[in-house]
């Protein structure tokens, strides 16, 4: 699944973009544990990278929540319309939220 990146993707962003495209339809998993798949000791970094996401749907950011098993943000917005549509896209591939936190845990992809 190689992609071509644009020159001024850095290769911190296309080490994150490659870890998040191999997060299947239908499953999520953290900022921190794509932080430490990468080698990365900062999940914050990697919310950096994925806010500068210009490959979307195909780097799909939207599978990336936070730790507490909350969306967290999209598109570098914590709420309104931007975390109204990373839920929808998320609903649309099965992933759901009750009581603001990921409903089932079965849904959070470890990389191994």
């Amino acid at each position: 699944m190689t992609m071509i990146y644009a020159a001024a993707t850095t290769p911190f962003q296309r080490r994150v973009y490659d870890a998040a495209q191999k997060i299947p339809r239908g499953m999520v998993t953290t900022y921190a544990r794509l932080a430490r798949h990468i080698g990365c000791g900062s999940a914050r970094a990697v919310g950096q990278a994925l806010r500068r996401n210009r490959y979307a749907p195909r780097v799909p950011c939207h599978r990336i929540i936070s730790a507490d098993l909350r969306p967290g943000g999209f598109s570098g917005q914590t709420g309104g319309a931007a975390l109204r549509r990373k839920r929808a896209l998320l609903r649309a591939e099965g992933v759901l939220f009750r009581a603001g936190r990921l409903a089932d845990a079965r849904q959070m992809f470890d990389f191994r």
